[in-house]
């Protein structure tokens, strides 16, 4: 798949830059990103989506890469912003897949745009901060959990942890570094070029991820389906139970080896599920 890059102005005068593989006939699919990552569709699932006839369109978020910054973003601005792409393209309407701090923006998607969105994908998804019943922070992993209250601090906070913090590998299991020195070292393509320019985009992402969503997402009424790996370490596989509890229409899928990053060598089999719940 060849990938078209172009730049959108949006409300504001704000710039998002936008990724598409284009496609006539092909089903739309927003791919939503992780924390720090910038917005470029996931290439190890371009061979999948060319069987599934999937056509990927994304977006760098505000502040990262080639996206102007919007300093206290909600998740729910998200919906805003994607519905802007898909006007721009002439898309009417879509399915949505996140992973990882995407997984919060695709729900925010199905959750704001039901009359557009067709079905939803979260993978390996934070629930919201304000989750009744749930131990937001429990299991997770020190530097996870570190990073993350840093941010319910406040901003300052957050920026001063960001200066100072070092790469953990033992947030990653086994699973992961295996999926990370195979097919999905795709993310050393996507990681470095969202913090080359300072971790705006990343503090942003996660002030937000803490802060009230801007919705609630037993909103979502499009087939969802909630994937993750019980042993992730950066994400609990308690969230994901959390959120299959509380959105009717959620198909959740855990798998028991799994941690946060090769939790995506199920994503072929989900795009057959995306293609057959989108139509």
């Amino acid at each position: 798949m060849e990938v078209a890059e172009f730049d959108l102005k949006v409300d504001g005068g704000r710039t998002l830059h936008v990724y598409d593989t284009g496609g006539a006939g092909r089903l739309p699919v927003f791919w939503h990103h992780g924390t720090p990552n910038i917005g470029a569709p996931p290439r190890p699932l371009f061979p999948a989506a060319a069987r599934q006839a999937i056509r990927w369109v994304s977006h760098d978020r505000p502040g990262y890469g080639g996206s102007s910054p919007l300093p206290g973003r909600d998740v729910a601005s998200s919906a805003t912003d994607v519905s802007a792409v898909a006007d721009a393209l002439g898309i009417d309407r879509f399915a949505v897949m996140g992973h990882s701090g995407g997984g919060p923006h695709a729900l925010a998607c199905g959750a704001l745009l039901s009359d557009r969105v067709l079905a939803v994908v979260s993978v390996a998804a934070l629930a919201p901060f304000d989750a009744e019943g749930l131990d937001w922070f429990a299991g997770m992993g020190a530097s996870s959990e570190a990073s993350l209250r840093a941010a319910v601090t406040g901003r300052a906070a957050k920026e001063d942890y960001e200066a100072s913090a070092e790469h953990d590998p033992d947030m990653f299991t086994p699973a992961d570094h295996a999926a990370l020195a195979d097919e999905w070292s795709w993310f050393e393509d996507v990681v470095g070029p969202a913090v080359e320019n300072g971790t705006g985009g990343l503090v942003d992402d996660d002030l937000a991820y803490v802060a009230p969503w801007g919705f609630a997402p037993s909103r979502i009424t499009a087939p969802l389906l909630v994937l993750h790996g019980e042993q992730d370490r950066i994400v609990p596989a308690s969230h994901a139970r959390w959120l299959a509890r509380h959105c009717s229409s959620a198909d959740l899928r855990l798998s028991a080896d799994d941690g946060h990053i090769s939790i995506l060598n199920s994503a072929p089999s989900t795009l057959t599920w995306l293609r057959t719940h989108a139509g």
